[in-house]
């Protein structure tokens, strides 16, 4: 049998095993959701968010596109995280990204690769900002991984320069934002441990969308 049709026998045993388990699961996800995380992820098909994150549905809100970017002219990203923060009023926002990504790749060699230009500019424009970071570091693998980090980094701060975060955050204190990292060779996540709170700091001045008019 092929993957296509097997997807639907997997799904008839999945059903049957959630109803063993709770014979009113899918009634109950019928009723709603309220998840209380934001997962921001790569399209990649080796880094499926629930599976990574051992979370059941309703658990999480999931976004995911190529390298796992929120750029600020983005509709989809950006209303997802909107409808995230001001409707499903999630704790945390989760960007997280993976080494051998890609799309990160991608951007790291001089190609035109076409109407994915656009797109993979945005992290272009990150090895622009680390640039002297980046280039000092010898071995080119190690430096993959890095823009990856840096990546994820920036996407975070991207989140953060909204003003329907920002908004939030003032008035409830959350959501909190998290950059992580999921190593494929090795199945773990890592938690990058960003200081936002300085970083926040560095760029208030500019980012700043509180302010009544």
């Amino acid at each position: 049998m092929d993957l296509y049709n097997q997807i639907f026998e997997n799904n008839s045993k999945w059903v049957a095993e959630k109803k063993a388990t709770q014979a009113d699961f899918f009634q109950y996800l019928s009723r709603g959701q309220s998840p209380e995380i934001l997962y921001i992820g790569c399209s990649d098909s080796r880094v499926t968010a629930e599976e990574i994150t051992g979370t059941e549905p309703g658990q999480m809100f999931v976004h995911r596109n190529i390298a796992n970017l929120v750029p600020n002219n983005d509709n989809s990203s950006l209303s997802v995280v909107v409808y995230a923060v001001e409707h499903l009023q999630v704790k945390h926002i989760v960007v997280c990204g993976h080494y051998y990504c890609g799309g990160v790749k991608a951007a790291m060699q001089s190609k035109d690769l076409g109407v994915l230009n656009p797109w993979l500019r945005n992290i272009r424009d990150v090895y622009r900002l680390h640039k002297n970071e980046l280039n000092a570091i010898s071995n080119e693998e190690e430096r993959y991984k890095r823009l990856v980090e840096l990546n994820v980094q920036e996407q975070c701060i991207n989140v953060i320069k909204m003003a329907v975060f920002q908004k939030a955050y003032l008035k409830n204190k959350y959501p909190e934002i998290h950059g992580w990292v999921f190593d494929i060779s090795t199945g773990r996540l890592i938690d990058l441990n960003i200081d936002f709170p300085t970083i926040l700091s560095s760029i208030q001045e500019i980012y700043d969308l509180t302010q009544e008019v």
